[in-house]
């Protein structure tokens, strides 16, 4: 074996190195990563695809060529500036797309100065089968119990304040950046991509102790355009499931504050809403729009509980969630910070 590279057979096997340099270009970086791994780009994303262009259109040799010389300046900058107070012993893994000759040129030099730097054999593309791996065997570890709840019942808040009481919590919508609706959108908060989804997903479920229960929020196969992995869906669904019976009035009431920034943009709000044309007809979105463009939040967001939410939601619970026909319920007409606060705590006594 070349004393260069390394091999890893699981993930637990980064933590023997001080550092990992994820040498990919910034966009490629931003797609998905190591989790705490450091971007020192050989090639940036102009560079990358002028070199991509070259040896499709010229040839190899005339993208080699112009490549080794970004790579080179681009090198010798990160050695100035990222790598020059590191010591003697530092002793970092390199990983380029499926460690070839970006990783391979920076752990080159690397080993010249005296580091003994590693590339990992088989780059990002080994983490990531991986991660599959993983990711289809740690949840079924897990001992979950499930809070249910028709929209509006403030489960992700619930569920938030379950974590503050020292319980152990999967909070799928903030690893997501999405709250899971059709109007789950968050403003100026873009969703991941898959791959990083789930990097963030496995960073947390390692994390978590699988002798001790883990409280997570009921959600679809989908959070917005995310897919939530087959194993830990599977596992939610035969969870034990605690349903939050909240009254009308205030769901609506959660609704009006958790979703404030809606009213400043009718707009943006309309334009969600016609998503849901083909399933609540035209005569509906027309009086959405109305109720929006009066600024009649209370009467839009009671009909679209009423109409839209509770029927799927009825549906989706008694067809996908095992626990759901025999669940521990609990009766609020509060979902207030305290009424919340409250709920968390029946809940972990419950539980």
């Amino acid at each position: 074996m070349k004393h260069d590279i390394a091999t890893i057979g699981q993930l637990a096997d980064l933590s023997a190195f001080d550092e990992i340099i994820d040498v990919r270009s910034p966009a490629e970086f931003a797609d998905d990563h190591i989790p705490g791994s450091v971007n020192c780009p050989v090639l940036d994303d102009r560079q990358r695809s002028e070199v991509g262009t070259l040896y499709k259109q010229v040839s190899p040799f005339a993208a080699r060529r112009i490549g080794a010389a970004y790579v080179a300046e681009n090198i010798a900058g990160h050695l100035r500036s990222h790598f020059c107070q590191r010591d003697r012993n530092w002793r970092p893994l390199v990983v380029c797309w499926r460690g070839g000759q970006r990783s391979g040129s920076l752990t080159h030099i690397l080993r010249r100065i005296g580091w003994d730097a590693q590339q990992l054999e088989g780059g990002y593309k080994t983490y990531r089968r991986l991660v599959i791996a993983a990711l289809a065997e740690i949840p079924r570890r897990l001992s979950l119990r499930v809070i249910c709840g028709a929209t509006g019942s403030g489960k992700s808040r619930i569920l938030q304040a379950i974590g503050t009481r020292g319980e152990q919590i999967l909070d799928l919508e903030e690893l997501a950046c999405h709250k899971g609706s059709v109007l789950g959108v968050l403003p100026d908060c873009r969703q991941p991509s898959q791959k990083m989804f789930e990097s963030r997903l496995l960073t947390v479920l390692t994390a978590l102790d699988p002798s001790r229960r883990v409280f997570v929020e009921a959600e679809s196969r989908k959070i917005g355009s995310l897919q939530v992995p087959e194993a830990l869906i599977e596992t939610m669904r035969a969870g034990e499931c605690i349903t939050i019976e909240a009254s009308i009035d205030s769901r609506v009431d959660f609704l009006l504050r958790d979703y404030d920034y809606f009213l400043g943009d009718p707009d943006w709000l309309l334009a969600r809403l016609h998503a849901l044309r083909d399933l609540q007809g035209s005569e509906a979105i027309q009086r959405w729009s109305g109720y929006a463009r009066n600024a009649s939040w209370r009467e839009l967001v009671r009909e679209l509980l009423q109409l839209h939410y509770d029927p799927l939601y009825c549906r989706s619970q008694k067809q996908n969630y095992a626990g759901y026909t025999a669940p521990v319920s609990l009766s609020t007409a509060d979902l207030s910070a305290g009424g919340i606060d409250a709920l968390a705590r029946r809940i972990c006594g419950a539980a």
